[in-house]
């Protein structure tokens, strides 16, 4: 089957590229998962934040903002980031490096918002513009706005390997399915250096990172107010999700190889230590636990932009990937079909260029 464009992958990053560049290419879309969205995706805290991942990151994110809330996909939620005497200085920095942003902080006493909070916890940001976000909406909207572009979507066909002759890419699967495409793009996510690797393109070195959740039942339960709380100095975050529940992280971030992962017993113990740390509540039962994947390129931003002949980065967006996807996909599409528009964005920071040499 022949293709003007290959995506791998069709968690968030893939499945909004190829809704993106929608009927002006033939695009395929390659998943390694019996169904999109299984790793990273799926497994999301599911959170719009204008300060998750810095200044860096919160251009993209305020970009996708627009375009989320006219979609439907954000609902109000509100954060706060808290902290201790000793952490005066990073309360400091957050303030400072969104000063010259449209990223609404104020310092505040954090102790009126979050019931039960330990004394201590004096200092705080509020962060009025965090919102919950409907992942699996998103998603699947993305993938529905693709098929109906004409996209096609493979599940379970893992990349084998990738190889280029006269200006096209000839793809074999672990099951020995064939494919060729002009442009095949690496929208893998903890398995982007992987794939590269495996179409003979050199990695950039782009790292698989674990983090831990579990869903709390607590006493008292949490209230429907309850803003997203953040640890400033990151030692966890936690926010109220429906029937009174808490989704807790300890914001760890463990290198692995990619595969499927779980959340370890340790990070859960240590994730419930911090929290209690924090507030009076007690845990009565901790209902779920999961561990999600996050990739990030050395320096943390995220890769997109043509590497080798034919070949396109789409990767290394952290845990941000979901919340920054709509800005991400419209420069994605721009620069595969050469339109030369990514919005107000300047796509030259990320393009992967800047590892080699």
């Amino acid at each position: 089957m022949s293709f003007d464009i290959a995506i791998v992958g069709a968690g968030m990053a893939g499945a909004s590229l190829a809704a993106a560049i929608g009927d002006r290419a033939r695009v395929l879309l390659l998943e390694g998962e019996e169904r999109p969205g299984y790793h990273a995706t799926g497994r999301s805290a599911a959170f719009w934040s204008e300060t998750y991942g810095g200044p860096d990151i919160q251009p993209l994110t305020t970009a996708s903002g627009a375009a989320l809330q006219a979609g439907g996909y954000l609902d109000p939620l509100g954060a706060v980031h808290i902290g201790r005497d000793e952490d005066a200085a990073a309360i400091d920095a957050l303030l400072d490096e969104f000063a010259a942003t449209p990223v609404a902080l104020a310092g505040i006493d954090p102790r009126p918002l979050i019931p039960g909070l330990r004394p201590e916890w004096t200092r705080g940001v509020s962060e009025p513009t965090c919102a919950y976000i409907d992942v699996a909406r998103l998603h699947g909207d993305y993938l529905a706005q693709a098929a109906r572009s004409g996209t096609t979507l493979v599940n379970g066909a893992r990349l084998a390997a990738a190889t280029r002759r006269d200006g096209r890419w000839r793809i074999e699967t672990e099951d020995k399915r064939s494919f060729d495409a002009a442009i095949l793009v690496d929208a893998a996510g903890a398995w982007a250096d992987e794939i590269a690797i495996r179409s003979g393109v050199a990695p950039i070195g782009i790292t698989p990172y674990r983090r831990t959740m579990v869903q709390l039942q607590t006493d008292p339960s949490a209230p429907s107010t309850l803003p997203f709380v953040i640890d400033v100095s990151g030692g966890f975050y936690f926010k109220p999700e429906a029937g009174g529940r808490l989704w807790l992280s300890p914001h760890d971030e463990h290198p692995v190889v990619a595969h499927d992962v779980a959340a370890e017993e340790l990070d859960v113990a240590i994730a419930i230590d911090r929290f209690e740390r924090a507030v009076d509540w007690r845990v009565v039962r901790v209902e779920r636990r999961w561990a999600g994947l996050r990739s990030f390129a050395p320096d943390r931003l995220p890769v997109y932009g043509m590497a080798e002949p034919g070949f396109f980065w789409f990767a290394g967006q952290g845990g941000f990937g979901i919340q920054t996807a709509p800005a991400a996909a419209q420069i994605g599409a721009a620069l595969i079909l050469g339109e030369g528009s990514a919005g107000d964005i300047d796509p030259e920071r990320y393009v992967p260029q800047r590892f080699r040499g």
